[in-house]
């Protein structure tokens, strides 16, 4: 097995932004399907700019997002390339492993049952 360094995505005009890969989209969209199916959320958007990616998540679509997945390759180093962020701006976890990370949504499926 190879090991590919994490680069950047070349956009159209020359200049690289971030990009989440395909193995980082699987875990997000194996979250977002669970919570599709549990009526949590209904729609979502992706965002690539030069510095961060996003995924927005919404309860419907012209709302604001409920929460953002962030990815921030600078960080990778110090706090962790990760961030789950909330709807008021707080940041709700933070790290270096993307499923480490999104068990803070995850904890929202856990219900009682009567």
């Amino acid at each position: 097995m190879s090991f590919q360094p994490l680069t950047p995505f070349p956009s159209a005009n020359g200049t690289d932004v971030v990009a989440f890969h395909r193995t980082e989209l699987g875990v997000i969209l194996s979250l977002y399907g669970r919570m599709v199916a549990a009526g949590e959320w209904r729609d979502y958007g992706i965002s690539c700019l030069r510095d961060v990616a996003v995924f927005s998540v919404f309860r419907r679509t012209a709302e604001h997002p409920l929460y953002r997945i962030e990815k921030r390759p600078r960080l990778r180093g110090k706090q962790g390339q990760y961030a789950v962020i909330g709807l008021d701006g707080q940041i709700l976890k933070r790290g270096h492993d993307l499923k480490t990370v999104l068990r803070v949504l995850e904890r929202k499926l856990i219900r009682a049952v009567e």
